[in-house]
């Protein structure tokens, strides 16, 4: 029974993922864009900003200007929009690399430095396949979600050799990073929202992807025709009334908007005193409530890691 419901959970999660996140929008913090929280995350990293050390302004500002040495690239002791942008695009990564590191090590069992299929599939499913087994519905959950994750595993598996080594790894858990793996993660969304699979969405299974069965009934909420406009004047771009694949990957993947770009150009505007274009050291620590806070800093386990500080 223990099993079953893991099982059933397992598979409710998969759905919620599978309806919900569907535009894999790299946002740089679940905050409000534009406000200190926001600037704070995307400046220092979501995995940071997990983590608050209590400090005195003064000790905010020593350490943010050890930062603002590793931002200055070229150390010319001016960051340009170009260095914010590079920083906040490495800080919005360092969770990724990290957490992929900790969960290869963990799926590693026998400590080879690859990871077999066979070998994940264990690990991530194996307690659920004798108890899936015994029920067809359950069954049938088990293996679509074992099969989605096999092709996954495929197309990370870059050189074809049957296993990942630690980077190809991490492409099969955040396939968004890579662009080699967007056509899978098209595919996948393809086969989640196609219920009638004839290779296309149309807008009865666009909206049907997103609302629940009790608010499909009575009158539409104001989002629902909000997103049947957003379906008919932009998702469909050849206006056939339906996306194919590659409107489906410009839905989920975005690529007309860069979140670093757009903060980078943020931060330089609020801070940049002599509207230089770029921003000084000093106009960095005179405005360093924008980067880290004032009393409250997000500094995490890397500012831990560094002796400098």
């Amino acid at each position: 029974m223990k099993g079953l419901l893991v099982l059933l959970m397992c598979t409710v999660a998969f759905a919620a993922v599978a309806k919900k996140e569907r535009v894999l929008d790299q946002k740089l913090s679940d905050k409000e864009p534009g406000s200190p929280d926001y600037d704070h995350e995307a400046f220092l990293g979501k995995d940071q900003a997990e983590e608050h050390d209590e400090l005195p302004e003064e000790e905010s500002k020593r350490r943010l200007g050890i930062i603002v040495d590793q931002v200055d690239k070229d150390g010319d002791q001016n960051i340009t929009e170009q260095e914010l942008v590079d920083w906040i695009k490495f800080t919005q990564k360092r969770y990724i690399r990290e957490d992929s590191k900790k969960q290869f090590l963990q799926h590693d069992t026998n400590k080879d430095g690859k990871i077999e299929w066979e070998e994940y599939k264990e690990t991530t499913y194996g307690f659920m396949e004798e108890q899936a087994n015994q029920d067809e519905d359950d069954s049938f959950s088990y293996k679509k979600m074992i099969d989605r994750d096999h092709k996954r595993f495929q197309a990370a598996d870059g050189d074809k050799n049957g296993n990942c080594n630690e980077e190809e790894f991490r492409a099969f858990l955040h396939p968004e990073e890579y662009d080699h793996m967007k056509d899978i993660v098209t595919k996948e969304t393809m086969d989640d929202i196609d219920k009638n699979s004839d290779g296309f969405v149309d807008l009865k299974e666009y909206i049907g992807d997103m609302i629940s069965e009790d608010e499909s009934e009575g009158e539409k909420p104001d989002w629902v025709v909000v997103e049947e406009q957003q379906f008919n004047e932009h998702r469909d771009k050849d206006k056939d009334g339906k996306l194919n694949l590659e409107e489906v990957r410009d839905w989920i993947m975005p690529s007309d908007y860069d979140h670093a770009v757009a903060e980078a150009k943020h931060l330089v505007h609020e801070s940049d005193d002599d509207k230089d274009g770029s921003l000084s050291k000093e106009e960095i620590l005179a405005h360093h409530d924008k980067f880290v806070g004032s009393q409250a800093t997000d500094w995490g386990e890397a500012l831990k890691r560094h002796d400098e500080f």
